[in-house]
């Protein structure tokens, strides 16, 4: 064989070896992380996926929707433990590597009169920095309307944290409400989300609890409790089944509830 042939089959063969070292290691990377975390990754809270792209972080989970480049939802368990003050150097936003497609791009957000809105709070993963670092992947961001961002939406989070605290832990399952014909932003198109949900579920409780938020992505000087809502309500919108692992009959109860009793507000 020629050194003209030889030459482009040596880098053909270097390149196709190097991403197939790269697919290994990233499986065994998750491989063992499942394996040093399996009470962890049990993750009996996580919702169904209508994407079938559920991707595993260490600190949260979240299911990609390529059609709207952005997560559908993103669970996590947020503890006590994890309720910290530390100031972290804020990161860049970077793509998520585990999103086959390849997530979003952070530019489409440039401009576009939009923040890029965490899913998964910053502060709720202050209590470490590669749990706060974790959070600024584009997979954990959505369009959201500054003053929603910074507002009511952010009066929510801290509450959250506050029942963290108070009970002892709670699960967190966060997302907009993705559908067709939303307006677009940048040049991957990233659907903007006219409302946005939260679920928060107590298990620490005597009895277990839960309670859901739907809210449209516009300031609002209203009080949290009238956005409260039943999970069913939030399925129809979304076509996701929250909390399928939970016993039949409690989710049955739990999810078609509005109640706000045993919520400390």
């Amino acid at each position: 064989m020629t050194r003209k042939y030889l030459y482009p089959l040596l880098i053909i063969i270097v390149t196709i070896g190097f991403y197939y070292f790269e697919e290994y290691a990233e499986q065994g990377n998750a491989q063992e992380y499942k394996e040093d975390n399996k009470s962890e990754l049990s993750f009996f809270y996580l919702p169904t996926s209508t994407t079938g792209t559920i991707i595993t972080h260490n600190h949260y989970s979240l299911s990609y929707s390529e059609k709207h480049e952005q997560a559908e939802w993103v669970a996590y368990h947020l503890k006590k433990e994890h309720l910290s003050s530390n100031e972290f150097k804020r990161p860049y936003f970077e793509v998520d590597k585990r999103v086959r497609t390849s997530s979003a791009d952070w530019r489409n957000y440039k401009k576009s009169g939009y923040d890029r809105g965490h899913l998964c709070p910053a502060g709720d993963r202050r209590f470490s920095y590669d749990a706060f670092e974790e959070t600024f992947l584009t997979s954990n961001v959505t369009p959201q309307n500054h003053q929603f961002n910074s507002g009511i939406w952010n009066d929510l989070e801290q509450k959250v944290r506050y029942w963290a605290k108070t009970y002892n832990g709670v699960y967190v399952v966060t997302g907009g409400v993705l559908s067709d014909n939303l307006k677009t932003i940048g040049y991957e198109a990233v659907s903007v989300p006219k409302y946005f949900y939260k679920i928060i579920l107590n298990k620490n409780a005597d009895t277990p609890r839960m309670i859901a938020f739907l809210m449209e992505a516009k300031d609002s000087k209203a009080s949290l409790k009238e956005f409260v809502v039943s999970v069913d309500h939030i399925e129809e919108l979304t076509g996701i089944d929250f909390f399928p692992k939970l016993e039949d009959d409690v989710e049955v109860k739990l999810e078609a509830s509005t109640s706000r009793k045993g919520w400390k507000f």
